[in-house]
């Protein structure tokens, strides 16, 4: 009983499950609320149209408060990128979906997942590093913010088989 109140009380069930082209336009705005240069809603739907694309909302009750994306290209997948609504982060959330998808990206056989993230993301580090990512290089200067600042950015990696 407690379970069901405490899912009330917050909103209802957080359920991660398939995104599609509906998502399009939710999808957009998580991301650029999440980074500097946001894709637009035509990027998403074009990203979502693609056979080689793996794309997952995160959902509590009717709400779309998270997704992640991938691409996917024999055994290999490149994670595009994860977002989480600014109020529900620090609550776990982006763990479970982040697991979730990586658990479809082997049901499709991929045995290795790639990503880059800024090397001062000590969030996104930290949560990469908890789902057993290991660096595997460094690109310099990848990243450009609004200031024209270049930021460097860290390749990772993780076997999933």
């Amino acid at each position: 009983m407690s379970a069901w109140l405490s899912a009330l009380w917050s909103g209802g069930a957080v359920v991660v499950e398939p995104a599609g082209q509906r998502d399009a336009h939710r999808l957009a705005q998580l991301h650029g609320a999440s980074f500097h240069r946001g894709w637009s809603e035509g990027e998403f739907e074009q990203m979502l149209s693609e056979r080689n694309t793996l794309a997952h909302r995160l959902r509590q009750g009717r709400a779309v408060i998270g997704f992640a994306m991938s691409r996917m290209a024999a055994d290999e997948a490149e994670l595009l990128s994860i977002a989480l609504e600014a109020r529900c982060r620090g609550r776990g959330l982006s763990r479970n979906l982040l697991l979730t998808h990586l658990g479809h990206l082997a049901g499709h056989g991929v045995r290795t997942v790639f990503l880059e993230v800024e090397e001062n993301n000590q969030a996104a580090r930290r949560l990469y590093d908890r789902a057993g990512f290991t660096v595997a290089g460094r690109r310099e200067r990848y990243y450009k913010q609004a200031s024209g600042e270049q930021l460097n950015a860290v390749l990772m990696r993780r076997d999933l088989s």
